[in-house]
């Protein structure tokens, strides 16, 4: 087959004949394979293995990464298994096919669902072994230069895909190249007029910008040659049509506006030299405030390294100018495959950088995978990871992280370490205290106040920004829902079973597990678990524990469960009704959520008689602690001050003051609602006996 002479000339010029045999052996075995498969495009099935491996032979990939491009469908689509492969070309070959593999033998409840196990698989995999999304970014590259032969929805839905997923992880892994391919080609088949509309326009400006390019390179030769730096490129840059669509969307600016700006790429040998060229451009021409970037001695978390700055150019025209190392604009443009495609170059280092990078990043996917329930949940995550706009602060040691823009204190806390975020309890930025809620800027030196039991709070979920804050949040959250399901769960089953008489050490083992088997259940724990979440009813689990021994009659109501306040997110109390301690109590068990507490005198307890299995007897405990919301309504003479005499009062009494309402009746009188913290009845009466002593105060309810 011509296609693969062609690939066998291309590998022969660096890789060994022994490795090329081996290659040919692999195209043999998927060539039949795949005989009698065609491509949505009518050509034969194979030629599109033998893209994916052309366009990694173009990037000097091993031939372990050649074999694997070219069997990286046989698993999918034909009779052939890992087990094969494994036999004929080694283990690293067959996990590398693997890791590209789509799970079609698993049936998914969505195609959503489907696309996020891929991924979360191929992301697992390419945590082992790098090459694993090298192969298949090329064989999505190629899939993407075929797409107009696919009907036209599952055209948008790959161009989404790739645009969400696919592009920014390119863009994350350095290759630049890669990036802009599966940017342009995205954005054409997803939006085909506004991609026809905006390269029609850019066309025709392109014409009136060759003048100020040539006047601005030769400004800018003749001035280096004067200051002796002799050894340097200098190329006009024009941004691609998705960048420039993304621009125009996120500034809200015209075509003319974004295309008024020009830039230029100046590349050296050494990396003083760009700081030298800097001093020269910024010598000819004004630079703009604030728009000089250092990412040499800051490089992004990709590796990209470069300076930027902006300057007034000839006429006053912006101009942006980046400066980089011939190296740094390998590294640029090629990212981890620049790993590959240089090191025959015993005098450069620029995979090291990137791939450094992309491991750290895949560290941090790891540690987020294990700490998520589900695959959506995770692609949500890493889908938050990979934002290309960063903000870099300091340690207090002076060391640096690299952030997602809009990152907060909290976030930064979790870069730093799990527990360091876990238990952090206030922030400081330049020596400052600060909320944890507060978003970082660029150069700022963050410090974090930790304590001995601190623990994460469930409102920080509505502003952190990183996947690694997010999903180690959730972890805590859910690991403490666990442990307080079980404990709750235990106590109820130990109360049903304290109502028959009985005690937990009275039940054998055997009926134990055979209760257990019959719910599809192995552990003690993970009944009470179940019980805890109100899953299972304990009066029923109790009857079914008891079966053969001497039981007295079943009677919860003179064995109330006692409530502590302790008992965390499997205890909620109603908002209807918005009980207190010392309101007379009763629960009702709500699947998936726990006890569910009202007052005895809340109209929706009426509704829950009809489900009695779910009605539980409680009471509070002797000691309760924490704070309770409580709702007051109090109506007011309308006078200048009123407001903030009654938060005098209340706060007088200790009541922390959550939400005000106020509902004009009429000139003169108000009705104001607080929402309030209080710990008891106790507390409470207090507070409603000062605020009726006021002259201004006609009514004070409790609202039900």
């Amino acid at each position: 087959m011509f296609q693969f002479a062609g690939l066998c000339e291309e590998l022969s010029c660096y890789l060994t004949q022994t490795q090329v045999k081996e290659i040919t052996k692999a195209f043999e075995m998927a060539e039949k394979a795949h005989f009698g498969q065609q491509r949505a495009d009518g050509k034969p099935y194979i030629s599109h293995p033998l893209e994916v491996a052309h366009i990694l032979a173009s990037m000097h990939m091993d031939h372990q990464s050649i074999i694997a491009a070219i069997l990286h469908d046989v698993i999918e689509d034909t009779h052939l298994d890992k087990e094969t492969i494994k036999e004929q070309f080694g283990e690293d070959v067959a996990e590398l096919v693997d890791g590209v593999s789509k799970l079609d033998q698993i049936k998914f409840e969505s195609r959503a669902e489907a696309q996020a196990e891929n991924l979360r698989k191929m992301i697992l995999a390419m945590a082992r072994d790098i090459r694993v999304i090298l192969i298949k970014l090329a064989d999505r590259l190629h899939n993407m230069r075929t797409l107009d032969a696919l009907p036209f929805e599952k055209q948008k839905r790959i161009a989404r895909e790739t645009l969400e997923i696919y592009a920014p992880i390119a863009s994350r892994l350095g290759m630049n190249t890669f990036r802009i391919e599966f940017e342009d080609t995205g954005f054409a088949y997803l939006y085909p007029v506004r991609y026809r509309v905006l390269k029609e326009a850019v066309k025709k400006a392109r014409g009136n910008r060759k003048e100020i390019i040539n006047v601005l390179e030769s400004n800018l030769k003749n001035r280096l040659e004067q200051e002796n730096v002799h050894s340097f490129v200098i190329m006009g840059r024009e941004k691609h049509l998705y960048s420039l669509y993304k621009k125009m969307r996120k500034k809200d600016l015209s075509l003319s506006e974004i295309m008024d700006v020009y830039a230029v790429r100046i590349l050296v040998d050494k990396v003083d030299a760009c700081y030298r060229v800097l001093g020269v451009v910024h010598n000819l021409y004004k630079p703009v405030h604030g728009r000089f970037k250092d990412y040499i001695a800051v490089p992004k978390s990709n590796g990209y390294q470069s300076l930027h700055t902006t300057v007034l150019g000839p006429y006053g025209i912006p101009i942006e100018v980046q400066i980089r190392t011939e190296e740094m604009d390998r590294v640029a443009e090629n990212g981890i495959a620049a790993h590959w495609l240089y090191k025959s170059d015993s005098n450069t280092n620029t995979g090291p950088i990137a791939e450094k990078r992309a491991r750290e990043w895949l560290k941090g996917m790891l540690e987020i995978q294990k700490n998520t329930g589900n695959s959506l949940e995770f692609i949500e995550h890493v889908k938050i990871d990979l934002y290309p706009d960063e903000v870099y602060v300091f340690t207090p040691t002076g060391d640096i992280l690299s952030l997602p823009s809009g990152a907060t204190a909290v976030d930064f806390a979790y870069a730093v370490h799990t527990d360091v975020g876990n238990n952090c309890i206030a922030a400081k930025i330049d020596r400052r205290l600060v909320p944890l809620s507060t978003r970082l800027i660029s150069g700022q030196t963050v410090e974090i106040i930790t304590a001995v039991g601190a623990h994460p709070n469930p409102a920080w979920l509505n502003f952190v920004s990183t996947g690694k804050a997010r999903s180690n949040i959730r972890h805590w959250l859910k690991s403490q829902q666990v442990n307080e399901a079980r404990l709750l769960g235990k106590r109820l089953i130990e109360r049903a079973l304290t109502a028959l008489s009985l005690t937990i050490t009275d039940i054998t083992d055997d009926r134990l597990n055979q209760v257990l088997g019959e719910l599809k259940l192995t552990h003690f724990d993970e009944l009470c678990f179940d019980v805890g979440l109100g899953n299972q009813a304990a009066p029923l689990i109790a009857k079914r524990l008891s079966v053969d021994l001497p039981i007295g009659e079943l009677d919860t109501q003179h064995y109330p469960l006692a409530i502590q306040g302790t008992e965390g997110m499997v205890v909620t109390y109603a908002k209807c009704c918005r009980p207190i301690p010392g309101d007379p109590i009763v629960g009702f068990l709500s699947a998936g959520r726990g006890i569910v507490v009202h007052r005895e005198n809340c109209h929706n307890v009426s509704e829950m008689h009809k489900s009695p299995e779910k009605y539980i007897y409680i009471q509070w405990a002797e000691k309760v602690e924490g704070e309770f919301q409580v709702e007051l309504k109090i109506d007011v003479i309308n006078k200048r001050g009123v407001l903030a005499l009654l938060a005098n009062v209340l706060s007088e009494h200790d009541a922390n003051i959550e939400n005000v309402h106020i509902d004009e009746g009429d000139p003169r009188h108000n009705t104001i609602t607080f929402l309030l913290n209080i710990r008891n009845r106790n507390h409470l009466a207090k507070a409603l006996r000062h605020l009726r002593s006021l002259e201004t105060v006609t009514r004070v309810i409790r609202a039900r």
